[in-house]
C-alpha cells in the first residue's frame, strides 16, 4: 500500500540508498514495516543506526502527506511502478519515488533533452536558452529543466511557444513555487507536461536539494546541453552527472573572456559536443526516434528572438490609432483588461500576466482574439502594443 511507501520515504535518518536497499531485501516497504529487528540488519549495509530508524512505526506523517496529494491533484510514483521511467530507475541512485503533477510523457520512447544553466546568465545566455528550447520542442524533443531563474527559464518558455511536453523537476515540494515568480511557468508546465520532485508537499526548497535533483533531470534524458555556465554553477554538476550516467554532454559556445561562458568553454575543450542550434543536438539521435523527430522544424526561428534582434526589430509605435469602444465591440472582462495595460511600450505576455493577475492560458486566449480583430500589434520578441485607442 502506498502509506507504506511515504512512511519508509519520510523516515528521518535513512539514504535514499538505504531505503532501495530495504526495497531489494524486502520487496515491499509493508514487508519492511513489520520486520523485525534482526532481519532488517540482514539488509545490505544496514547500520544500527539506520535499523533503530524503522522502530518509528507512526503512519501519521503518510496519511498527511495522502491528504496533500488529494487536496493538490498530485500522484506518487514509486520506483516499482510501470510509469516509472526505467531510464531514470537504471542510474546509481534512482528516487525511492517521485511525486507528479501533470501528465508524464512515456519517457523511456522519447528523446528527451535536460537544458540547464547558470541563473546569473547574460541576455545571450537568454536568447540562447529559449531558441534552444523552442527548437528542441519544435523537432518533437521532450525539454527538461530545473525551473531555476535564467536559462532554465528560458529554455522552458522557449518549449511551451513550440508546443512542446516539458518536464520540470523541483528542489522543493510541487505546491512551493520556487522561485516565487515562476507561479504561472509552473501552472503552464503542469497543463503541457509535468512537474516532478521527490520532496513531499509543503517541502520548502534547500539548497542541498538542488545538486541532489540535478542526478534526476540528467537522469530522465538522453542528453544534457550546458547553455551557459561559470567555472563554478550548478549547470555543470548537472552536466557531470550526465557523464556518469553514460548520457550525451552538450554545451553553447561563448565568448573566451566571458566568465558566464567559461564552463561551457572548458566542457567543450574536454570533448563535450557543441551546439549552436537545436538540429545539432537531435541529429544526433535521428536514428535512434525516427518516428518522433521532425529534424527541419527544428531549425524554424522562435517568435522570440535573441536580445540583438529584438532591439533592431521591433517597429516604431503607430501614431494615432483608430478610437474603440469596448462595450460596442463586444469584447470581453479580459480583453478590455488587456487593453488598458497595453498603453505605451510593447509588453511581454509574462508582463502581462503579472499585471492584470489573468492566468496564462486566458491572456493569450485573449490576445489571439485581440490580434485577429486588428485591435493589438504583435511585435518580435511576442510582445504586444495597444492598436487600438480604448475609448470607456
Amino acid at each position: 500500500m502506498l502509506k507504506y511507501w511515504l512512511w519508509l520515504a519520510e523516515l528521518p535518518g535513512l539514504t535514499n540508498q538505504a531505503r532501495l536497499a530495504l526495497l531489494r531485501h524486502f520487496g515491499t516497504p509493508e514487508n519492511a514495516f513489520y520486520a523485525d529487528a534482526g532481519e532488517i540488519l540482514l539488509t545490505e549495509g544496514m547500520t544500527k543506526k539506520q535499523a533503530a530508524a524503522l522502530e518509528e512505526k507512526s503512519l501519521s506523517a503518510a496519511e498527511r502527506i495522502l491528504a496533500d496529494c488529494r487536496r493538490l491533484g498530485l500522484r506518487v510514483l514509486t520506483v516499482q511502478d510501470a510509469e516509472y521511467p526505467n531510464r531514470l530507475r537504471n542510474i546509481y541512485d534512482p528516487p525511492f519515488l517521485l511525486y507528479v503533477r501533470g501528465h508524464l510523457p512515456p519517457v523511456d520512447e522519447e528523446p528527451v533533452i535536460t537544458v540547464v544553466g547558470t541563473r546569473s546568465c547574460t541576455p545571450y545566455g537568454i536568447a540562447c536558452g529559449e531558441k534552444l528550447g523552442f527548437g528542441l520542442a519544435k523537432g518533437g524533443a521532450v525539454v527538461v529543466s530545473g525551473l531555476a531563474r535564467g536559462v532554465d527559464a528560458a529554455a522552458t518558455r522557449g518549449a511551451l511557444r513550440g508546443g512542446g511536453v516539458p518536464i520540470g523537476v523541483a528542489g522543493g515540494g510541487l505546491d512551493v513555487v520556487y522561485p516565487p515568480e515562476h507561479r504561472y511557468l509552473y501552472e503552464d508546465v503542469a497543463a503541457a507536461g509535468a512537474l516532478l520532485s521527490e520532496y513531499p508537499p509543503g517541502t520548502e526548497p534547500d539548497k542541498s536539494h538542488f545538486p541532489v535533483r540535478n542526478r534526476i533531470m540528467a537522469g530522465l534524458s538522453v542528453g544534457t546541453v550546458v547553455v551557459e555556465a561559470p567555472l563554478r554553477s550548478g549547470a555543470l554538476i548537472t552536466g557531470s552527472t550526465a557523464l556518469e550516467q553514460g548520457r550525451d554532454l552538450f554545451a553553447v559556445p561563448g565568448p573566451i573572456d566571458a566568465p558566464a561562458s567559461a564552463g561551457c568553454n572548458r566542457i567543450l575543450r574536454d570533448g563535450g559536443i557543441i551546439v549552436t542550434e537545436a538540429w545539432d543536438i537531435l541529429s544526433c539521435y535521428a536514428e535512434r526516434f525516427p518516428d518522433k523527430l521532425r529534424l527541419e522544424e527544428s531549425r524554424e526561428e522562435p517568435e522570440t528572438l535573441g536580445y540583438q534582434a529584438r532591439q533592431e526589430r521591433t517597429p516604431p509605435p503607430k501614431a494615432a490609432p483608430p478610437p474603440l469602444r469596448a462595450a460596442e465591440a463586444g469584447l470581453t472582462d479580459d480583453q478590455i483588461t488587456l487593453l488598458r495595460v497595453l498603453a505605451g511600450e510593447p509588453k511581454l505576455v509574462d508582463d502581462l500576466i503579472e499585471e492584470t493577475g489573468i492566468p496564462a492560458r486566458r491572456v493569450l486566449s485573449a490576445l489571439t482574439l485581440l490580434e485577429l480583430d486588428g485591435f493589438v500589434t504583435q511585435h518580435s520578441g511576442k510582445r504586444y502594443t495597444r492598436a487600438v485607442t480604448l475609448a470607456e
